[in-house]
């Protein structure tokens, strides 16, 4: 049974309160976490922060996918709020459309392509910095592993797999056609494209594996203790529910397959390098061959 991704519709964020509370309210601040302007951060009180691509603002953002004043963040009381400034690409809260909205730890905020993350912690700094890790070895799009992190993690594992002779298969996941969709759609509605493949990969995973987004649209998985034959099991599996998926890039129903090349370590395959190599070629190989199927490299 086909499942269905919709654009969602605009949202609004009802607060409902008992009264005034004793206690001074959290500090709080926004992260950019995605895009340009990547690590910045913006501390949120009573007066408003602007952010936009514009250098008057409080937060500047200099990409043209942001309005030159976009939203503005701010305090009231115990609650925090985001409203939109009229943005051409109208902000968005965890991926929904929003003209203004109450903000909780941890939401997302989307202004064209950055994404800011909204931090409201007794201990802010704290949040700050375990964020700051979080970008060095994420992807903040997918939440996955970045390419760095999942290269390093990769090289853990051939040495622990080559010490014990234990098997490990790596699996390289390409979006099939996706060029035409970024280029129809846009960059926006492309990256909601790839969110949702990204879930559909975790999804799938297993606790051990590891999964990162290594390209623009393309995934990696890493799969330890499981040999080529088990691997080929679990990309069909992600393969097909791919295929039963229909996406709505800018609210139009679309098909969108994925490619897959996988690769076993070997004693002759017995680097990173080696092995994403030999993954790729499999993967080449299942685009040359005419798209959403899988290939494995002997």
């Amino acid at each position: 049974m086909s499942r269905d991704f919709h654009d969602p519709p605009t949202t609004q964020r009802t607060i409902l309160s008992d009264g005034p509370r004793p206690h001074a309210p959290r500090s709080a601040c926004v992260v950019v976490i995605h895009g340009e302007g990547l690590g910045r951060r913006a501390d949120i009180d009573v007066q408003p922060v602007r952010v936009g691509r514009s250098q008057e603002t409080d937060l500047h953002i200099p990409h043209n996918s942001v309005s030159r004043v976009h939203c503005e963040i701010w305090r009231d009381g115990d609650t925090y709020w985001v409203r939109d400034l009229g943005a051409t690409n109208t902000t968005r809260l965890n991926d929904l459309p929003v003209t203004e909205a109450a903000l909780v730890d941890g939401d997302h905020i989307t202004l064209g392509e950055s994404i800011l993350k909204f931090i409201s912690h007794s201990s802010v700094e704290a949040r700050y910095h375990e964020e700051i890790y979080q970008l060095a070895t994420h992807d903040a799009l997918t939440e996955m592993y970045n390419r760095r992190h999942f290269i390093e993690t990769v090289e853990k594992e051939i040495a622990r797999a080559m010490r014990h002779q234990r098997a490990l298969t790596m699996c390289i996941i390409d979006v099939d056609l996706f060029k035409p969709i970024n280029d129809r759609y846009g960059h926006i509605s492309g990256d909601l494209v790839l969110k949702q493949i990204a879930t559909l990969v975790r999804r799938h995973v297993r606790n051990d594996d590891a999964a990162a987004r290594i390209g623009g649209e393309e995934f990696a998985v890493l799969l330890p203790e499981c040999g080529p034959e088990a691997a080929y099991g679990f990309a069909e599996r992600l393969r097909e529910a791919v295929e039963a998926v229909v996406f709505r890039p800018g609210g139009e129903a679309q098909r969108i397959t994925v490619s897959i090349g996988i690769a076993a370590l070997t004693p002759d395959r017995d680097t990173v390098s080696r092995m994403m190599a030999a993954a790729d070629a499999a993967l080449y190989r299942a685009k040359s061959e005419g798209r959403n199927r899988v290939c494995i490299e002997h």
